[in-house]
């Protein structure tokens, strides 16, 4: 006891900090009924919301998301050979008053090594989660096309009802440390945008869920544990491949001439 107490004067209070900072999320987690490295992603307001998400008649629905750390996994994948996959499971639960229909886009983007992936239906890698993340086949867990094939139902107060999903990408750059992770599909709010590179134009943007990772490893050295989430959870409006005509000219547009383009007498 009386070495604990020396190391404690030799190193500070300041040694503890890292051990009380761990301990703290760890209660906070399970004050919520989080299991250990399971995330809540609550809906959050964003500026560009429509209408007030916290209304019961609001127009906006946004489902509630739950989310373990993503976990690396190497399979041998027919056509591909033997791959290291990443992949997040995941949670969705509805607690609105009406049935929605999760339809899911999940897009992972390194940021130090630019690149966007985007999520795979791999029946081998998803055999593979199974066998990790629900050998018994309780949570019957879905990918991205099967858990849009029925609408999530509404969850009765204080009983929530959670439909279980997995997310998978293959050939990420092993040298890229910092990532996001992007789940669209979750909510039906959406903004436009003009399109910088189309003023008559304007973009659709999705309210979408941003997700921050960093990965402490290297290409040598790939491990599950070695990735950790970056707080704090992000509702954005995220653009999308969509574009629709502008409802008003661009400031500063010519206006047309209707005599130059009449047809010549």
């Amino acid at each position: 006891m009386s070495g604990a107490r020396s190391w404690v004067r030799q190193r500070g209070l300041g040694a503890l900090a890292p051990m009380a900072a761990v301990l703290l999320i760890g209660a906070a987690a399970h004050a919520q009924g989080l299991k250990p490295n399971e995330r809540e992603a609550k809906p959050l307001i964003n500026v560009q919301d429509k209408d007030d998400i916290r209304k019961v008649d609001s127009k906006i629905w946004v489902l509630d998301f739950k989310f373990f750390d993503p976990r690396l996994i190497t399979v041998d994948i027919p056509g591909r050979g033997r791959k290291i996959c990443w992949y997040l499971k995941y949670q969705v639960i509805n607690n609105t008053k009406e049935p929605h229909t999760f339809i899911p886009d999940f897009e992972l983007v390194t940021t130090d090594k630019p690149a966007v992936y985007h999520d795979q239906v791999l029946a081998k890698v998803q055999d593979a989660v199974r066998q990790v993340e629900d050998p018994t086949g309780y949570l019957d867990i879905k990918n991205s096309v099967t858990i849009a094939s029925t609408p999530i139902p509404p969850s009765r107060p204080g009983v929530p009802k959670a439909v279980t999903g997995v997310a998978i990408w293959d050939d990420v750059n092993p040298d890229a440390n910092r990532f996001s992770i992007f789940v669209s599909g979750l909510s039906n709010g959406w903004s436009l945008a003009e399109d910088p590179a189309d003023p008559k134009k304007q973009i659709v943007r999705r309210k979408t869920l941003q997700l921050n990772f960093k990965r402490l490893g290297d290409r040598y050295y790939q491990q599950s544990g070695e990735i950790q989430w970056v707080q704090p959870v992000e509702w954005v409006y995220r653009a999308t491949q969509v574009s629709v005509a502008a409802s008003k000219p661009a400031a500063g547009a010519a206006k047309e001439n209707p005599e130059k383009n009449a047809p010549e007498k």
